[in-house]
């Protein structure tokens, strides 16, 4: 057989997973507006974020399919995931470090 004849190693997913995935987005969408009308003083940042990367995971796995693809992807994903992470933690030392040489002309 050719390569045009074999048949393709896809992964097909049932419309019920979909469904549930995406009813799983709509309820973190309200619990997010839910949790938003509360005040939970510093930790409305943490909780807000931490449904918005369950929501993320969510997309990313399912809808995007990197749950069924090869380690490749997977790889790739966290990688991904990994350069975010470095970007975010320089740009959160530049932030904390602006005070310690002053203002120039003060």
């Amino acid at each position: 057989m050719d390569a045009h004849t074999e048949p393709s190693a896809t992964h097909i997913v049932p419309v019920r997973t979909y469904i549930l995935v995406f009813l799983a987005l709509i309820v973190g969408t309200i619990v997010t507006w839910q949790v938003a009308l509360i005040d939970l003083g510093p930790f409305n940042v943490v909780v807000a974020l931490t449904i918005a990367v369950c929501k993320a995971s969510l997309v990313v796995l399912f809808f995007m399919h990197v749950k069924y693809s090869p380690r490749l992807t997977k790889l790739v994903v966290l990688a991904g995931i990994f350069w975010l992470i470095i970007l975010l933690a320089m740009t959160e030392t530049d932030l904390l470090t602006r005070h310690w040489m002053g203002v120039p002309g003060r």
